[in-house]
């Protein structure tokens, strides 16, 4: 199983809110031994969006299944001397301070670097270690308003903020991505590694496509290009009850069969027409506006068109294809988990416990020097 495939690898994590804690999560998933050292008063994410039933965030409590949290005080000599023995006796280090925080708290690089060469320290901020906007505070929304990602998103009118946080989970896949390529490079060599990802920069990546159009054309351009809602055939369309359908038949056989199902065929020639196809957009939209959700659901159920229902959060999980596939999990807190999305060998994901609270020195009673 994938569980063990880092089995006996330790991560701290010194991380809050989203990025980092998901990062580690999926590092979890993967069977390491994740710590997650949080200040006296917690991650400030206990608090954060609506409550389970212990009072503490549902966020939180999704985001850190599987770890064993400790608390310390990196402001006292004695939180710091514990910190470090925590360090020296872990493989990997992910933090999401701000840049210089952990050198004025005497755990700078220099510092690590005497006292776990080995360790591979995965730095993860919002506009990275160094640069003009190094230590400007920043969330999704900016991220991804000065990635270029923002400006294409949405309807003509406006630029619309997607959910969930595009930046936030493409910075932690991202460091995902970068530890276990430290820790391949460790295999061999037996070096450590200092790791400098920035959710900006993960949201510039994501949106490396509209980059590339911005050089060549100045766009993309909301509801102006093929694929941000200039085609007919690439929409989400309202219905008669005020639910909508999402319309993705960008090859020519799916936007046919969309129109012999709905029998438009006069449709399907039309599909070449410039974008943006604004006469053809109007005629889809009446068509969708003629029933509702569930009847479009039913005739096109069966239909090879790429066209689905828009479902809700509270919806999502009881699909059909979901409760087959095995990766919606419920912990204890009666919350979805979504569960790692990867299949081995055949087999769903392993359920994720809850997370633990546990004294630093109980951690460390039960560790060997890492090798």
């Amino acid at each position: 199983m994938l569980t063990d495939a880092m089995k006996g690898l330790r991560v701290l994590d010194l991380s809050q809110y989203i990025p980092g804690p998901f990062a580690t999560l999926l590092l979890s998933d993967l069977g390491a031994e994740v710590v997650k050292v949080e200040p006296p008063a917690g991650d400030p994410m206990r608090g954060f969006g609506p409550a389970g039933a212990d009072g503490v965030s549902g966020f939180y409590t999704v985001l850190n299944r599987n770890k064993t949290v400790v608390r310390v005080d990196l402001k006292t000599e004695d939180g710091r001397r514990a910190m470090e023995d925590l360090i020296r006796g872990s493989h990997v280090l992910l933090e999401s301070y701000r840049p210089g925080t952990l050198e004025r708290l005497g755990l700078g690089r220099d510092r690590l670097q005497e006292i776990a060469p080995h360790l591979v320290h995965c730095a993860l901020s919002g506009y990275g270690q160094d640069g003009p906007l190094r230590l400007r505070a920043g969330h999704d929304l900016t991220y991804l308003a000065l990635s270029g990602a923002l400006a294409a998103t949405g309807p003509a009118e406006r630029p619309v903020m997607p959910f969930p946080p595009l930046a936030d989970h493409a910075g932690a896949l991202m460091a995902v991505i970068a530890i276990l390529g430290a820790l391949l490079r460790r295999l061999r060599s037996g070096r450590g590694a200092y790791l400098d990802v920035s959710l900006f920069e993960a949201a510039a990546g994501l949106n490396a496509v509209g980059l590339v159009l911005g050089r060549l054309t100045g766009g993309p351009i909301r509801e102006g290009e093929a694929l941000t809602g200039g085609g007919a055939y690439y929409r989400c369309y309202r219905t008669a009850d005020d639910r909508f359908m999402a319309l993705a038949a960008i090859e020519p056989k799916f936007w046919a069969a969309f129109c012999r199902a709905v029998d438009r065929p006069a449709w399907i020639t039309r599909q070449d027409e410039p974008v943006p196809q604004e006469a053809l957009i109007a005629e889809v939209e009446a068509l969708f506006a003629t029933r509702t959700q569930a009847d479009w659901r039913a005739v096109l159920a069966e239909v090879d068109c790429c066209c689905e229902p828009v479902l809700t959060s509270m919806e999502a999980p009881d699909h059909p294809h979901v409760a087959a596939r095995g990766l919606m999990g419920e912990g204890a807190e009666g919350l979805a988990d979504v569960l790692l999305p990867i299949m081995l060998d055949g087999a769903a994901p392993s359920p994720r416990r809850p997370l633990r609270e546990a004294e630093a020195t109980d951690v460390l009673s039960g560790w060997a020097a890492p090798r």
